[in-house]
């Protein structure tokens, strides 16, 4: 299958990101395409379960959340960013 031609445009936006990721053209492209390849096949992750599964998955995600320490914690940090300067 023949790939179709870049336009000047696109040739000239895809080589400039490029030059700025100190990469050729291929290397870009090539990077650009498997990270669009994996994003559409984690969109496609499926999983199938019973009726009786399903009525458990349903009724954990419905649920309330348990007490987690130690999220409790990570959240209690202030951000670097909301830190008082000295």
């Amino acid at each position: 299958m023949r790939m179709p031609n870049a336009q000047p445009e696109q040739r000239d936006l895809i080589d400039h990101a490029a030059h700025l990721l100190g990469k050729n053209r291929s290397d870009f492209m090539l990077e650009a395409a498997g990270e669009r390849a994996q994003s559409v096949l984690l969109d496609q992750v499926f999983f199938g379960l019973d009726a009786e599964k399903f009525r458990q998955f349903t009724a954990m995600l419905d649920a309330p959340p348990r007490a987690n320490e130690g999220l409790e914690r990570l959240m209690a940090v202030k951000a670097p960013w909301e830190s008082n300067p000295a």
